[in-house]
Formats: C-alpha cells, structure tokens, sequence
C-alpha cells in the first residue's frame, strides 16, 4: 500500500468530525453492510472498510471524491484530492458515475434542510411508529431515516409515509419526494425499452456486445453477496413421488454457495402455495448491501410449473416475476439466476452411440419453463430442454446439480463467468449416457455483464 495513499487518509480523518463521519457512512448504506457501519466509531476505521470492500484505493479515489462533494467538505476535495466543486458537479452528470444513489442523496439532503424545530416536529409525529429511546432530543435525523428503513417505515421504492410526514412539517420537502419519484420512474421506462426480452444462443453473439456496452462484470464485493435460496420437494403427499437423491443436491449446493460467501438457505417439502409465498416473502427483503440473488427449486412438475408436495403446482413464471426491477428494486440492475432441477414433459432424448459413464438406477423429475420475464438481469439454468426428462439418482443426486456444483468448485477460482461453466455443464451433461437416453440441459439468460463469483482468499 502506498505510503503517500495512507498519508491522504489519515489527513483526511483528521478532519472529519462525528457529525461528518455519520453522513459517510450514511451515504455509503448501498456499498458496506449495515452491521459493519455500526461498529464504525472513527474515520480511519471507516476508510479501512472501504479498503476492504474495494471502494477505494490507490488510483481509486472516485467514491472518496464524490462522498466529500455530498458532504460539502469541498476544503478537503480541493486540497487533499486535487479537484473542485465545478469538477465534480460535471462528473457526476456524466450517467452511470454516480455511486451514492439517488435514494439515498434524497435523505441526505432532506436531513440536511430541516432545522432542529423540523426535527423536533418529525420525531413528535413519528410517535407512534418509533420506540420512544429512537427519538430522544440528541437522535439525528439521519438516526431516525435509519431506524425508519429498519422498521421497513420507508423504502428506496415506497416513500408514501415520508410524503404524508413533510405534507405536514415542510411541504416543500414533500415536492422534492415526488421530482425523486416522477425521475425514477422515467429512467426506469428508459431501461426497459433497453434490456431484450430474452437470448437465444444465436442471440448470445449480440449479448455479448450489451455486455461490453453497459460494462463488463457485475458487482460482487458485499459480504454475504446474497442469499442463495434452496426450496427443495423431497417427502410428497403421496410417497411414491418421494424424490430419493435430492437432499445429496441441497447437501452439495449448500457447501458450494457458503463457501462462495452467500447466506444459504433451505426449505424443505412446500406445498405449492408456500413455494410461491417464500419466494416473495425473499422478493421483499432489502437486497440494497447484497450483490446477487440466487434461486435452486428441486421438485417434480410439469411443463411451465413447478408441483408442491401437495400436487398443487405454482407457475415458474410468477416465481422469477417476483424479481423483476418492479417488484425487487433493491435488486434491479443486479443478477438475479435460478437453477431448476425438473423435468419439462416426459420425452426421452435420442442417444448416440458413445461410451456409458454413468450406472446404478436413475429416477426422473417433471416441469417446467418456456420463456422468463421480459426484464434484464436474470439468468435461468433448467436441467433439460422442453418436452424431456432430468435424471436423478437416487444415491448421488441429480446428474444437473452434481455437475453445476463441482464445475463451480473447479472454475470459479480461476475466475470463470458463470455462462461459461454452465456451458461446460451443458457439455459434460449431453456427453453422458443415461438409460438409453440424453439429457440437455438449457441456459436462458438476459444477464447484460459477465457474473464472475468471487471466492474468498
């Protein structure tokens, strides 16, 4: 590390003081986690994390700049950093610059306009949402914005209890709440006229240039990234559909997803109505610190649907619809991708003649996809095709998932984008024999980067 960088910013924390190092760490909500920010008591604590998180470092010094512009520490950007107000002002126009959002510059400078008799009058009207010791005479109103996204009070996409609160202290705050609205809504109509509906192989050559036009790898620098989400049907109402080998694919999921650093989650045997309830019950989390959403449901099926263990089926459709940038928009321009483990009619594929490296006796799924939703940013890995069978065994698990896992214990180290090493699953699957048959599995994906799984050193 740069002597002349560590110098930088130990002059800078220097100057900050208490009030300026809490709007830091404010602004910073959508790049370093919650919990993290807490235990942060000093601003070198705080630069050190954004070492850690990669926000910053030596040759990187955007995020730093725009932070002391929002804080109008313009001493400090000129001075320390080198550039000024009017710099800054020209950079943060340029689209995509930008890294404190929207959302979040909205608060700051709300907080910013109120005198201390418009706090005082928020924290008597927030009475009855807010214990008591949240809204003592010495809580900022940055302390109450945080506790209200806590309690789910506000959200980057509801505002309406914010808008009703300043209808009544400072109507002219409530008109900045609505232009906030009105601009996110027209950007996102922008962005859907831009994102393609769906990619087809032959498509993949034109991808690849929205890859590189929009930017090249997603985000994934947050610790956990994401959950990974596993709904997994084994136990059915009527135990001759009972899927022996499924719990060896959770087993092997969960061991590769917690060591990709993501909080790993299993349900076990839903009925249909509660594998669409958790899926959006994991929609409406805040996703704002996380970099990626993952999804596997293992379960039997048929076309486009998935089955609960009650024979009652949900629509693959409306579970990945619950992640739209609609319904999801603390995910939106992140990747949100789901593997299923299911059959799409009952067709066998023709075989070749090649060697069998498979034995022992297979057992078959049955579901579910066609086509996803028409947003960005979401990938789909399905075991097969349409109209045929996915093979699982009933000692060593699904021939899919066993080969998703260990190609991702092989490839992500050496950086290789998720498309590429389901690919080589896609090549090592149809390579197999099964009974007599094939199996392909199908990638469908409106991803606009290259999602690259960081593992942990």
């Amino acid at each position: 590390m740069s002597a002349d960088f560590l110098k930088l910013l130990f002059e800078v924390s220097e100057a900050l003081v208490t009030e300026e190092l809490a709007a830091l760490k404010f602004l910073s909500l959508e790049h370093v986690p919650r919990r993290k920010l807490e235990a942060i008591q000093e601003p070198k604590a705080f630069f050190e994390v954004l070492q850690e998180k990669d926000m910053i470092g030596v040759g990187n010094l955007s995020f730093l700049k725009e932070l002391l512009y929002r804080i109008s520490r313009i001493d400090l950007l000129t001075t320390r950093l080198g550039s000024s107000r009017e710099e800054m002002e020209r950079e943060l126009r340029v689209p995509g610059r930008a890294q404190v959002s929207a959302y979040r510059q909205l608060l700051y400078g709300i907080a910013e306009d109120l005198s201390p008799e418009d706090v005082t009058s928020v924290k008597f009207l927030l009475q009855k949402l807010l214990p008591k010791n949240k809204l003592q005479e010495n809580a900022s109103m940055l302390q109450i914005f945080l506790e209200m996204e806590i309690k789910e009070i506000i959200k980057e996409d509801n505002l309406r209890i914010l808008k009703d609160l300043f209808q009544r202290v400072r109507p002219d705050l409530k008109k900045k709440i609505d232009a906030y609205e009105e601009k996110k809504k027209e950007n996102y109509s922008r962005e859907e006229v831009r994102y393609p509906v769906s990619v087809h192989p032959e498509e993949q050559g034109a991808e690849k240039g929205a890859a590189k036009k929009y930017g090249t790898i997603y985000k994934m620098k947050n610790n956990p990234h994401g959950y990974c989400l596993i709904l997994n049907n084994y136990i059915f109402k009527n135990p001759c559909q009972n899927r022996e080998g499924t719990l060896q694919d959770g087993e092997a999921v969960k061991r590769v997803f917690t060591w990709l650093q993501f909080e790993t989650v299993e349900y076990m045997n839903l009925e249909g109505k509660t594998m669409y309830d958790t899926v959006k019950e994991y929609s409406k989390k805040d996703h704002r610190n996380m970099d990626c959403f993952v999804c596997f449901i293992f379960s039997h099926g048929e076309k486009d649907k998935i089955k609960g263990v009650d024979d009652e089926c949900v629509n693959i459709e409306a579970l990945v619809s619950c992640f739209t940038g609609t319904n999801c928009p603390s995910l939106a321009g992140k990747p949100k991708v789901f593997f299923i483990q299911a059959c799409q009619g009952s067709g066998y594929h023709p075989s070749v003649t090649v060697e069998p490296d498979s034995s022992g006796h297979l057992e078959v799924d049955a579901s579910p996809l066609t086509s996803i939703p028409d947003k960005a940013d979401i990938l789909i890995g399905m075991s097969t095709v349409e109209d045929c069978l996915s093979f699982r065994s009933p000692k060593t698990g699904s021939v899919y998932i066993q080969s998703l896992c260990k190609k991702m214990e092989l490839l992500c180290p050496k950086r290789v984008d998720l498309t590429t090493i389901l690919t080589e699953v896609n090549n090592e699957v149809a390579r197999r024999e099964l009974e007599g048959s094939k199996q392909m599995p199908k990638i469908t994906s409106t991803l606009l980067k290259q999602l690259i799984f960081e593992v942990p050193q």
